[in-house]
């Protein structure tokens, strides 16, 4: 068997390195050494994953506990995991936390399927932490609730319009916030202004088209948002510390 699976709302073995929680914690469940807790909260209005360097075991019935063990997770290149926090769950995350918590597969074969969801979990949780794309919760009294839905869905024009000419008006217009909370809430949620966001979202998709596509160079700069090459030379390369041109001929000489 891929995992133990111990009732309806126990607990999941899914490796030595792993431990998964539906429900209250069970006396007999092996904890991982040196465990790192991932807490998924769902919610009527958000869910929530929070990040914990803690070693406590079971939940509610309607939440998850993972824990899992801190050099398994550097095998895996999670690091950004040993920092706490709390998130705002992504749609992808979501859906694999709804999978957990109602499994669509047939009983035999639903310890297997957890197990496969637990690793796609922390893998996924590990991707969006590291690509920026965990939205964390604004501190207590600074944002309301809210506004911080709003701002998140600010952040999401971004990363879905980011090639398009996005002006502040707009995304705040868009967004159902005046200029001045926009850019607030932005710093306050990201740590970067709304400026910084859009030219690191051109820049991370330019780069994948370099590495993925034959596109010409230009080509990739006015798709990502430059009106001309010379602008997004100068970009590429105070980010990336090269030119588009010697970015793509560097990797494809690796």
């Amino acid at each position: 068997m891929a995992g133990d699976f111990v009732g309806e709302r126990d607990f999941l073995v899914v490796s030595t390195e792993m431990t998964a929680f539906f429900g209250p914690g069970a006396a007999d469940a092996p904890i991982p050494r040196q465990p790192v807790r991932l807490i998924v909260e769902p919610g009527p209005n958000r869910w929530t994953v929070k990040i914990e360097p803690r070693a406590i075991a079971g939940a509610p019935a309607d939440r998850i506990v993972l824990l899992l063990q801190r050099d398994a997770i550097e095998q895996i290149g999670g690091e950004p995991l040993f920092s706490a926090g709390c998130f705002h769950l992504t749609a992808e995350l979501r859906a694999i936390s709804l999978a957990l918590l109602e499994p669509t597969a047939a009983a035999e074969a639903r310890s297997t399927y957890r197990l496969a969801k637990c690793i796609e979990f922390v893998c996924e949780t590990i991707r969006q932490l590291r690509s920026g794309e965990l939205v964390p919760l604004a501190p207590e009294g600074q944002l309301s609730p809210a506004d911080t839905r709003r701002v998140v869905a600010a952040r999401q024009i971004i990363e879905d319009r980011a090639g398009e000419k996005l002006t502040l008006d707009y995304i705040a217009r868009s967004c159902g916030l005046n200029r001045s909370k926009l850019t607030r809430g932005f710093k306050e949620l990201f740590d970067c202004t709304v400026a910084e966001a859009i030219a690191e979202r051109r820049l991370e998709t330019a780069r994948r088209m370099l590495l993925s596509t034959d596109l010409p160079v230009s080509s990739i700069g006015y798709v990502t948002g430059y009106q001309n090459n010379a602008s997004f030379s100068r970009a590429f390369g105070r980010r990336f510390g090269r030119t588009p041109s010697d970015f793509r001929l560097g990797d494809l000489a690796a």
